[in-house]
């Protein structure tokens, strides 16, 4: 139950990148320690059932950002920004009276400068070319401000800025990339400490190791000077600046972590803190009548073939001694984040802001690891990769060390923060507040159904060219569809929680399978977008 407020509280969002739910030691990981994000979840709720609306990066941090499916806030996959006219959940927190700052990755724009795989470049003879304006369904699409803001090439100047606010935040120290090849504010602070820096980074300097899987190498970026590292001090140093001053307004601060994303780059002593061996072995390699679907299986005839992946970021099969040592990495880099969300919690603690401060912990998607032998991501929704841990920490409140199985997701992180901070939503935000549930975890909870979108600018093997899917899960079943094929995926998450069961062609399942389908339709029809509103009635 939620004491009598005071004051209005201060925010802190930890977010961490490609980071699934069950890779923390309250989730019950049986080797992986992380006792300071642990501690977030003792004194709070911690979200078990909680997914993104997209299993991609920029999909889902704009939903985070909104409130809003992708199909609404327009971000559909990976490669199309956030529009700068969008409103954000930040910046109804600034109108508030908030003081807003982001520490780390932002990933609302392209951070890369590679073209996109999809453009509409069809010239026809005769046919008049439409102006720049016009080529798209909303007239100057991206003409209305800086859409390069998080690109290499915008930071070729040690000058450079970011046009503040940016999406509602009022101080940003950015750091995108991945691994210990980052950029933003965070590659020039890296050269003015060490001049050889661009000697540091990067595979082709990497030290020696021993490691297969692919996209793994030993940074000599020492541990101090290393992304995540960066990162926890800035977010260290904006609380200590806040508290040394006159404190008239409330802050919202997001501590983005670029990690656990590939590649698999822990320094120091994070690399080899945790070894294969100790690693549990997926299911997948230990059954043998599992069926992957079609768009599954395609990706591990590739393995067996042994044919490398085909893209860099997508999804593919991978062997077990793979999987465990990119599981034994991917904890090593998760340690050295709990040890910086250590420093930030001491942060709020020294400076007296502890007891006024709501603490947030999430992921903007999971990453296989192995399950189903696959790495990375891609359109196959099972649930390492499209489940993420929420926790909520709320002083103010006598819940401490619950866990609720409501179902819940990113999109309704936004609702959830602006209703703590008595901050009326605009039109058109989607999501659901879980104050109800974090005062009472026992509580059903705002919905029965989540919705995942998943719109893909690639080729994949047997889905083709510009993939897209639909899935509904709900408190026991997952319904897949993927446009354009007959064939699609059914679980029964209680009896089946590892998802090896594919029930869609089983006769005995037609009924559930056609409620799941009406379902899907109804959630859609649900989610349809709401603003603007109408100026009149015609």
């Amino acid at each position: 139950m939620i004491k009598k407020m005071k004051k209005r509280p201060n925010f802190v969002l930890i977010i961490t990148d490609q980071h699934r739910a069950d890779y923390l030691g309250c989730a019950g990981h049986a080797i992986l320690k992380t006792p300071h994000i642990d501690s977030i979840a003792r004194s709070g709720v911690q979200f078990n059932r909680f997914y993104v609306s997209n299993p991609a990066c920029m999909p889902n941090r704009a939903t985070l950002m909104t409130g809003r499916t992708p199909s609404a806030h327009g971000v559909r996959q990976n490669g199309i920004p956030l529009p700068l006219s969008s409103n954000t959940f930040v910046e109804m927190l600034r109108n508030a009276g908030y003081q807003t700052g982001l520490i780390g990755k932002s990933h609302l724009q392209n951070f890369t400068s590679h073209p996109p795989i999809n453009s509409n470049k069809e010239v026809r003879d005769g046919y008049v070319v439409p102006a720049a304006e016009l080529r798209e369904a909303l007239k100057s699409t991206f003409m209305d401000g800086k859409y390069n803001q998080e690109r290499p090439d915008f930071w070729d100047n040690p000058d450079a800025s970011l046009e503040l606010p940016f999406y509602g935040y009022e101080h940003v120290d950015l750091c995108f990339g991945h691994g210990d090849e980052c950029g933003g504010d965070y590659y020039w602070w890296l050269k003015s400490q060490r001049k050889d820096a661009d000697e540091l980074i990067g595979a082709k300097n990497g030290l020696e190791h021993h490691y297969s899987v692919l996209q793994a190498w030993r940074t000599k970026v020492p541990e101090k000077l290393y992304p995540t590292a960066w990162i926890a001090d800035h977010a260290h140093k904006y609380i200590r600046e806040y508290a040394k001053s006159k404190r008239n307004r409330p802050f919202y601060l997001v501590a983005s972590f670029p990690d656990p994303h590939h590649p698999f780059t822990p320094p120091g002593k994070y690399w080899d803190m945790y070894k294969p061996e100790q690693m549990d072995v997926p299911e997948a390699y230990n059954v043998n009548d599992w069926e992957a679907p079609p768009h599954v299986k395609a990706l591990l005839d590739r393995r067996d073939e042994g044919l490398a992946p085909e893209d860099g970021v997508m999804s593919y099969g991978i062997n077990l001694r793979e999987a465990l040592e990119a599981r034994a990495l991917t904890c090593g880099m998760i340690s050295m984040i709990d040890d910086g969300v250590g420093k930030i919690l001491s942060a709020l603690k020294s400076n007296g802001l502890e007891d006024n401060t709501i603490v947030m912990f999430t992921s903007d998607h999971g990453d296989h690891l192995g399950d189903h032998c696959l790495l990375r991501k891609g359109p196959a929704h099972y649930r390492e990769l499209v489940r993420v841990a929420f926790l909520w920490s709320d002083p103010e409140s006598d819940v401490a060390g619950a866990e609720t199985e409501v179902l819940s997701g990113t999109i309704d992180i936004s609702a959830t923060v602006l209703d703590r901070a008595k901050v009326l939503p605009y039109n058109g935000l989607q999501g659901q507040s879980l104050l109800s549930v974090a005062d009472n975890p026992q509580s059903p909870g705002p919905r029965d159904a989540i919705l995942i979108e998943d719109d893909n600018q690639r080729i994949l093997p047997v889905l083709g060219q510009d993939p897209k899917a639909r899935t509904l899960i709900t408190q026991q079943w997952r319904l897949s569809v993927y446009h354009g094929h007959d064939w699609g995926e059914l679980y029964d998450l209680n009896n089946d929680p590892g998802e090896l069961k594919n029930l869609w062609d089983k006769q005995d399942y037609r009924d559930i399978k056609m409620s799941l389908f009406e379902r899907l339709i109804q959630e859609q029809i649900a989610l349809n977008d709401t603003s603007p509103l109408p100026l009149g009635r015609a």
